[in-house]
């Protein structure tokens, strides 16, 4: 690797938080913020708004869209078009 035009990669504390869940791992984020962690050692502390732990992918609390609810409320709406009718 070229010497100089890489940053700087160091262990770094991400923190969910919407359940208090962090874990330590390498990357390039920096913060001003730190914590300390169970070593022993203080690191820089990144905050994310979604991780693993708080996703509805990963956590089975995926929001099941209506699909054919929204269907009949735009027909309500705007009125239902009639098969083999002028266009």
């Amino acid at each position: 690797m070229k010497p100089g035009i890489h940053p700087d990669y160091h262990p770094v504390v991400f923190r969910d938080s919407a359940t208090g869940d962090a874990f330590l791992t390498r990357s390039t984020a920096t913060s001003e913020r730190t914590i300390e962690w169970s070593d022993g050692h203080t690191y820089p502390l990144v905050v994310v708004d979604i991780s693993s732990w708080s996703h509805p992918f990963w956590t089975g609390n995926q929001r099941i869209v209506d699909s054919a609810g929204q269907v009949e409320k735009f027909h309500r709406r705007y009125g239902r078009r009639e098969k083999g009718g002028a266009r």
